[in-house]
Formats: structure tokens, C-alpha cells, sequence
């Protein structure tokens, strides 16, 4: 391994100050950013760096977007928050636009990813009680194992990650956890008539880019409405162009009944999120019955629908299509023994390390550093690569030159 990695002053500095004071829930990589543009970000020392997690796919669009930041600029001048106490002039602008945008006739708008994910459990159950007559109380959602939506302390009632879990209890109830990629267990789940939803991840992205059998999304979906259940897609990460189209349920040709966006929705300027559905399932919620003080908010609306352009306008989804073969391709010809497994769709891709080191994964993403690429490892042995979709096909050949230099640390 390569000597122990040492920090300069400013950059010592500023992480001293967030160990001091604040909580310490969060192991991140030793670099202080203070700017970013494009696929670029700068640190503290002003030394430049490759993007490679573009901040959990919330900056699909790139850092600093001129369109979206001046979009947020010439709002934030004139209105940020009403609360929706009292209408205003760009939410229903907003709604019109992204409904329209992916096919639904309602949008319930949120903040963060799993405000998103709580809004649509809340939304399933009343429409399994309302519409579906499961008795009260009695409702269940399936789940998949291994899978990530958040950690609001509903949200880790279904995790399988004891590190989401532990000293946590005790946990909300009515959750089902089957085996990912699996329609027989599905199907089996399924056969419970109190089951009103199953909420899956296209792909599992904190479980290190599983990428399911093609067409499991399409016979699940069509498994979950022969059984009169909500297919619930969690596209907060891989939605939004990420795999190289604009869902990465449209790969199967599946509409959702219920979909979740979040992250790239704002392109990373604010937390901006959205569940959408038809009237069947939104409007079994009543005023006074869900909300959220900034949901809805116009300096979010105006930014979100400028974030949603910008991704179709330029041709985003087929960038990271073709960006994604290409970064896949050059990985496998590096041919190290040290990368066992190489996968991905689009621009969310990972790989998984194989060596006797369990921190292997770690130390590499510290060399990648050194040599001018971030990114993160999940689950011990996997790193992500999933820099923002404007990456250009010379970048990626840089970019894979570092990993392959950065493999020599082993």
C-alpha cells in the first residue's frame, strides 16, 4: 500500500471543525471542497478532482448548471416560500410541467429523497384501505432485501443493513422483506390479499449497483397488477437519465404506479422531491391529511422544472448510454485481478474489489484522490462510478487511466 496519506493545513483545518462539532454519522473521503463546475469539483488547496459520485447522482446535470443556477438566482429575488398555507404562482406551473413531463395526472412535491419514500408509504396504505378494502390496520408493503430508501426510522423498519438498524428499535410494522431480483418469492408474497404496494429500487445503488435480470421490472410490475398491489418504483437514484434513459424503469417498458423523484430533480442546487401517481391513488389524500412547510415551494418548483429541461434539452440519457458502454468497456480492458466484478447501466456503474485487505476499497478511493477522481466505497468492497451525465468520451479515457494507475497501490 502507499505511504499514509497526509492533509494539509487548510484541509485539516476545516475537517477539524466538523469533528468537533458536528455529529458524527458520516465517515466521508479527507477532501474539503469549496467549488465545482461540470464534472469538476476544487478543494480548500484548489487541487481539481474528477467527480466520480456526483454527490449520490443528485448533480446528474453537473455542478453549477448556468441554467439551473440562474434559474434559482431570478427566483430566490423574487419569492422562495409561502408554505402552502396560501397558494403561488409557480407550483401549479411546476405541477402542470412535471406531470406532463412523465405521463401522471398528480404530483405530490416534497423536499428530500425519503420524504419522497414516507409520502408514498403514507399514499399506499390509504389507497389499499380506501380503494383496495384491506381492513384497517392490516395493510403490508413488500419490500426488497438489501435495498436503501432512506433512514427515517420507518424507512429503516425495512432495512437489512444492521448498521441502519441497530439501537434503533422498536420498528414500524407491516413490511415484507423478499430477496431482490426474485419474481418467485414476489409472487409468493403477493398471494396475501392485506399486501397494498411493493416498493423496489430499479437498480440497488447503495448496495453497490445491483443491477437486476432484464425484464424482472416488467414481470413484477405485471405481478403486482394481476393482484390488484401498487408498484411503487424508488427512482430517486437511478431516475432522471442516470442509466442512459429517463427512467431506468422505462429499460422494461414499466410505468410505476406510484414514482418517487428526488436528488438530480433540483440537479443539486436544493432539496427537491416528488411523488407522482393518478388520481385513483393521490387523491385518496385529503387537505390536512400529508404535508411539509417547503414542499411546493416556488424557488424549488422554478429550479426543478429548469433541472428536468436542462436533462432532456441536452440530450442527457443519451449521453449516459454511450458514456456508460464506454467507461464499462475501458474498465474490463485494464484487466486487473483486483477488479472482480465490473457492472452498471448508464452512468451508474460499479466495481467490486477483490484482495485480502478489507479495507482495500477504502484505500483505493484514497489513491483515486492522489491521482484526481472521488469517489466513495459502499458496503466494504464496491466503489461507485457515477460522475454527472455532461462527461465527454475524452474525459472517461482520463478517467480510466486514473483508475488504472490508482490499481497500482495494491
Amino acid at each position: 500500500m502507499s505511504a499514509t496519506i497526509s492533509l494539509t493545513e487548510k484541509t485539516t483545518y476545516y475537517i477539524t471543525l466538523e469533528e468537533k462539532y458536528g455529529a458524527h454519522n458520516y465517515h466521508p473521503i479527507p477532501v474539503v471542497l469549496n467549488r465545482g463546475k461540470g464534472v469538476f469539483v476544487w478543494d480548500v488547496d484548489d487541487k481539481r478532482y474528477y467527480d466520480f459520485l456526483s454527490g449520490y447522482s443528485a448533480v446528474n446535470q453537473g455542478h453549477c448548471h448556468p441554467r439551473i443556477i440562474n434559474a434559482l438566482i431570478s427566483q430566490a429575488q423574487q419569492l422562495t416560500l409561502t408554505s402552502r398555507a396560501f397558494h403561488n404562482n409557480i407550483l401549479g406551473e411546476f405541477e402542470a410541467f412535471i406531470t406532463a413531463y412523465f405521463g401522471y395526472d398528480k404530483v405530490l412535491p416534497m423536499n428530500t429523497g425519503v420524504e419522497a419514500v414516507e409520502t408514498a408509504l403514507k399514499l399506499c396504505r390509504r389507497w389499499g384501505y380506501k380503494v383496495k378494502g384491506i381492513p384497517e390496520n392490516k395493510a403490508k408493503i413488500i419490500v426488497c432485501a438489501h435495498n436503501f430508501h432512506g433512514r427515517t426510522l420507518s424507512v429503516i423498519s425495512f432495512s437489512t443493513d444492521t448498521s441502519s438498524t441497530k439501537q434503533f428499535g422498536p420498528f414500524t410494522p407491516g413490511f415484507e422483506i423478499i430477496p431482490y431480483n426474485n419474481l418467485a418469492a414476489l409472487d409468493t408474497a403477493l398471494q396475501d390479499k392485506n399486501v397494498a404496494g411493493f416498493l423496489v429500487e430499479p437498480i440497488q445503488g447503495e448496495a453497490g449497483v445491483a443491477v437486476p435480470d432484464e425484464g424482472y421490472l416488467k414481470k413484477a410490475k405485471e405481478l403486482c397488477a394481476e393482484n390488484n398491489v401498487l408498484f411503487i418504483a424508488d427512482e430517486i437514484q437511478t431516475g432522471l437519465c442516470r442509466t442512459g434513459k429517463l427512467l431506468c424503469c422505462d429499460h422494461d417498458g414499466v410505468t410505476p404506479d406510484i414514482l418517487l423523484l428526488g436528488k438530480a430533480l433540483s440537479g443539486g442546487a436544493l432539496p427537491v422531491s416528488a411523488v407522482l401517481a393518478n388520481d385513483e391513488i393521490m387523491l385518496t389524500i385529503q387537505p390536512g391529511e400529508h404535508g411539509s412547510t417547503y414542499g411546493g415551494n416556488p424557488l424549488a418548483c422554478k429550479v426543478a422544472i429548469e433541472a428536468l429541461l436542462v436533462l432532456k434539452e441536452e440530450k442527457m440519457a443519451e449521453n449516459a448510454e454511450q458514456m456508460g458502454i464506454l467507461l464499462r468497456t475501458a474498465l474490463k480492458k485494464i484487466n486487473s485481478p483486483h477488479i472482480h466484478t465490473i457492472r452498471g447501466k448508464g452512468l451508474l456503474n460499479a466495481i467490486v474489489i477483490q484482495h485480502t485487505d478489507a479495507d482495500a476499497a477504502w484505500r483505493l478511493c484514497m489513491e483515486l484522490k492522489e491521482n484526481g477522481l472521488l469517489a466513495k466505497p459502499t458496503h466494504g468492497d464496491k466503489i461507485r462510478f457515477a460522475p454527472p451525465l455532461v462527461i465527454t468520451a475524452e474525459q472517461i479515457k482520463e478517467c480510466a487511466g486514473i483508475i488504472e494507475k490508482s490499481l497500482a497501490v495494491f
